[in-house]
């Protein structure tokens, strides 16, 4: 993690004593249903409950200490709560292994992280809405491979970023609910010294459901799939800010990140306003991305279980969900102060002297009898010629003069394939879709 990209509520999750408190909860829920169930003494989980009323310090520092002789953080824990509560301690963590902490405390952590990633989303969703509305009807070119195609509308690229990120908003609701499982099932997940119902009861307590099968420990495909997910939304992170970063180049500058006050964007050229923003969150994208194979390569453990995967999500629980809390938040900002100028996009769009309607005619022309390879023919002799001038020259007055065209479609007929408003009447279909 590192703090330059983080954010306070999402790092504070996988602080040390977040995770001992999550530790003590389960430990001291499990204590209570053995006491429950007349396998410890009701006194055991009364003397758990009530040293944590009082709210005590985690020793973080104390812990370390015992981890460094006991080689075990598990047991450097058990002892040092021990030590705090007294004699009845004794009675946690039994029948219960390593791994039923571990992956449980894990579990509650990555669902608590999604819903700190929700939120984000949501406040990114809620921005892009906002300025598509906007721009609903702002008019803009459409590139394929980087060229000009057709037109489209500045709205219409936002509502496709607010359609992807929608998708991404499922896709985590989804792989919450996956990786929100909780394992109290004891060594190799047998239930032989701890009842399944310690496990229904800590799953309750701490909002998870419960893992069908566990070999002790929660099998990696849903740790896979969750990652995996927060990868995916990276990329789509990525994708929007690789359209903004096209877009500030100086040659296009339809649309550039806010530049605020005293800002500085070169140590050498005073003149730069660069997409710093945008080039930020491509790189954040590639460290999120970063952990999908490693959460895949954790799916294969031997047997029922191993710790090849501990090392491994140790980094990539925090890494991953700071990194992308903070490139949401970041998105989020980009979107909302984003500067667009509807004037250099028009003219962009016309520079090219109407090769941007030449679908049009070429459509025309075949529903005029001609064939369609003849009327690619004439619009393409035509439309070479302006590309060739650098838009010097005018499709319109270059087909116009073109007596194979005129012979199928009139000087008047011509010009209305030329009206910017028909590419646009579907837009209120397109976002009631996206909008509902």
């Amino acid at each position: 993690m590192v703090p330059r990209y983080a954010r306070p509520a999402m790092t504070a999750l996988w602080e040390p004593e977040a995770k001992y408190r999550i530790w003590f909860e389960i430990e001291a829920h499990a204590t209570q249903k053995l006491a429950d169930l007349g396998v410890v003494p009701q006194s055991a989980a009364k003397a758990l409950w009530d040293w944590w009323a009082t709210s005590p310090a985690i020793d973080v520092e104390a812990i370390d200490a015992i981890e460094a002789v006991t080689k075990h953080d598990v047991i450097a824990f058990l002892d040092w709560v021990a030590r705090e509560v007294g004699e009845e301690a004794r009675f946690m963590h039994q029948g219960m292994t390593s791994s039923d902490v571990l992956d449980t405390t894990l579990s509650v952590q990555l669902a608590r992280a999604s819903d700190i990633l929700l939120a984000d989303l949501d406040a990114l969703l809620a921005a892009i809405r906002t300025r598509a509305e906007e721009h609903k009807y702002t008019p803009t070119i459409g590139r394929s491979h980087g060229i000009h195609a057709e037109p489209v509308t500045f709205g219409l690229k936002l509502a496709e970023a607010y359609a992807e990120f929608s998708r991404c908003r499922a896709r985590l609701v989804a792989a919450r609910a996956e990786i929100a499982t909780c394992a109290i099932s004891g060594a190799v997940g047998t239930f032989a010294n701890v009842d399944p119902q310690v496990e229904a009861y800590v799953a309750e307590r701490l909002g998870l459901a419960i893992e069908p099968v566990s070999t002790q420990v929660i099998p990696r495909d849903r740790h896979a799939m969750y990652f995996a997910t927060l990868g995916v939304i990276a990329s789509s992170i990525e994708r929007l800010a690789t359209e903004i970063r096209h877009l500030q180049r100086t040659e296009v500058l339809e649309a550039e990140e806010y530049f605020s006050p005293g800002q500085k964007g070169s140590s050498a050229m005073p003149h730069k306003r660069n997409p710093v923003l945008t080039e930020n969150l491509t790189g954040l994208a590639r460290v999120v991305r970063s952990a999908v194979t490693p959460a895949l390569e954790n799916v294969a453990l031997w047997h029922e279980r191993d710790i090849s995967h501990s090392s491994v999500e140790r980094y990539i629980g925090p890494d991953a969900t700071i990194t992308l809390d903070f490139a949401l938040a970041r998105l989020t900002g980009v979107v909302e102060k984003l500067l667009v100028y509807p004037a250099r996009m028009e003219k962009n769009m016309n520079r090219m002297g109407g090769l941007i309607h030449s679908q049009r005619v070429l459509l025309a022309l075949t529903q005029a009898g001609l064939t369609r390879d003849e009327s690619y023919r004439l619009v393409q002799r035509n439309a070479m010629k302006v590309w060739e001038s650098d838009g010097a020259l005018s499709l319109l007055d270059l087909l116009q003069a073109d007596p194979e065209v005129t012979a199928a479609l009139t000087p008047e007929q011509l010009a209305e394939k030329f009206d910017l408003a028909y590419h646009f009447k579907h837009v209120d279909t397109i976002f009631a879709r996206v909008f509902g």
